[in-house]
């Protein structure tokens, strides 16, 4: 009879357990398809198409609306701290004064509604979305996977030399971004492996399973391929100052073990790239030759921020308008300035990309919104990191295993990561939506501390 009652009610209780996963996973599903609609082919051409708009940027409107929908059904008040709300929204004065006081409204209006949404709304709705550690992992695992893709995609395109050109020949990794956006798989596979090397960093704590560390550490190490065929400098150096940030705060000895991991990853893999390595080399002894011998994309760089900083020479309040960088750009760039880069492999064709940005996130917003725009916005960054390191500082009140979770050593990464790689990036093409993304994700963790804190299995929820 016993055995009878129990293979009745089995299955019923079986069913539960799906439906509840299901129904804790699915206000993060919005999150995840912006994500994983990124692994998507761009077609040629589409990048910097006009009235385009990419899978993943209709994912994440879709996420902002559910977002808000979900909190006007629910009638949560408030629905952020003062503090949350002050960081994430000051942003939107300084777009908001930029657009109004453009010469060119239109521009204006589509320069607030795309900058709004990268660094404001989705953001936001990331931080709403998240309600707890798992929730945060669940999002960081994602990310990891996409680079995971994306980093197959662009290694088998420098093995197979399908890749974009570089240096005359077909074997730069681009991934599924196509020539015309050849930051975006660095910039994905970047984000995955800050995210890993966090969590691989990360003592175990209860809440963690034992495989996640090893786990972790693998996806590290295989990502340092697609990264190296990258051979975008600026994504060196912002994932190198990424980690070399976190590893000091996982603590000295974890932190010596998967230093030596990562530099026998690195060894083996500069070795084994056989004629490969001698063009990452190159690549790399490059970034000490930029003011000494600067190639030419670098010339054209300092050209665009000697634009930049002569727009905001005469507008220094307000700057020139959201968008406006590109009209104004012939007028204050020096005559060194090549008018477009050459692009072409991965599927594409020989094209002229013309440079419409400074490729300086920090002097794109001097010129565009002035010194109260980008004021405000680096503030909003520079905020919620100290509030992301501040988290991992270990305190009286609690022991250094739990002052160090993963999904914290990660959003510190990641802010890192951002604020180093716009010193030689700025926003455009596809990949932006995940910078929104992973802003949210660290800034849920840095103005969450209850739902952030360690839980174990004894709180009823099973984390």
């Amino acid at each position: 009879m016993v055995l009878t009652v129990a293979a009745r009610t089995a299955p019923p209780a079986a069913g539960w357990r799906r439906g509840s996963a299901a129904r804790r996973l699915a206000p993060l599903l919005p999150a995840l398809a912006t994500v994983l609609l990124l692994a998507a082919p761009i077609a040629p051409g589409d990048v910097n198409a006009a009235g385009k708009v990419a899978p993943a940027d209709a994912a994440s409107a879709v996420l902002v609306l559910t977002c808000a929908v979900r909190l006007v059904r629910a009638r949560r008040q408030p629905v952020l701290t003062a503090r949350a709300a002050a960081l994430l929204g000051a942003p939107l004065i300084g777009f908001a004064a930029s657009a109004v006081t453009s010469p060119a409204p239109g521009l204006g209006a589509a320069g607030f509604v795309r900058y709004a949404q990268v660094f404001v709304l989705v953001p936001v709705a990331v931080v709403l979305s998240l309600r707890d550690r798992r929730d945060a992992g669940v999002l960081a695992g994602t990310v990891v996977v996409l680079a995971l893709l994306q980093g197959a995609v662009g290694t088998w395109q420098y093995a197979t030399g399908t890749g974009a050109s570089y240096m005359g020949r077909d074997v730069r990794a681009v991934g599924t971004f196509g020539p015309s956006d050849i930051m975006g798989m660095a910039t994905v596979v970047a984000y995955g492996l800050v995210i890993a090397a966090g969590y691989a960093l990360a003592p175990e704590g209860r809440a963690r399973a034992r495989w996640v560390g090893p786990a972790a550490a693998v996806c590290a190490g295989a990502l340092l391929v697609p990264l190296a065929v990258s051979f975008s400098r600026g994504t060196w150096i912002a994932t190198a100052v990424a980690c070399a940030a976190v590893i000091p705060l996982a603590g000295r000895r974890r932190a010596g073990r998967v230093l030596a991991v990562l530099g026998m990853c690195a060894v083996l893999l500069v070795g084994g790239f056989g004629a490969g390595s001698r063009l990452i080399g190159d690549r790399v002894a490059s970034i000490a030759a930029v003011t000494d011998a600067p190639d030419h994309s670098v010339t054209d760089r300092y050209a665009l921020w000697s634009a930049a900083l002569s727009m905001w020479r005469e507008h220094p309040a307000l700057g020139v308008g959201l968008k406006r960088f590109p009209a104004e750009r012939d007028a204050h760039a020096p005559l060194a300035l090549s008018s477009a880069s050459d692009t072409e492999g991965a599927g594409q064709s020989f094209v002229r990309e013309p440079l419409l940005s400074p490729h300086n996130m920090y002097l794109l917003a001097l010129a565009e919104q002035g010194l109260v725009g980008c004021a405000l916005l680096t503030g909003s960054w520079a905020g919620l990191l100290a509030l992301a390191a501040t988290r991992l500082a270990p305190t009286r009140r609690r022991s250094p295993m739990s002052s160090r979770p993963g999904v914290g050593l990660a959003a510190v990464g990641l802010l890192v990561w951002t604020c180093v790689d716009f010193l030689y990036a700025d926003i455009g093409g596809p990949a932006t939506v995940l910078t929104a993304v992973v802003l949210g994700l660290a800034a849920w963790w840095a103005l969450h501390p209850e739902e952030g804190r360690e839980q174990g299995p004894a709180d009823g929820r099973g984390r």
